[in-house]
């Protein structure tokens, strides 16, 4: 029993557009990522204050 070696096209343009979506995917995750990292950094991200103490 033998196995058919040859890709098929229509797997060859599968695989173009499935590496397409994941750089894009990869990418909109990397922005995300840089702009949670520098909300961060920035001292954006601080709970707000409430005022302790008397009445």
């Amino acid at each position: 029993m033998s196995f058919q070696k040859t890709t098929h096209e229509l797997h060859k343009r599968r695989l173009g557009r499935n590496i397409g979506v994941g750089l894009v995917l990869a990418g909109l995750i990397a922005i995300v990522f840089g702009l949670t990292v520098v909300k961060v950094t920035n001292g954006a991200f601080e709970p707000p204050r409430t005022e302790q103490g008397g009445e």
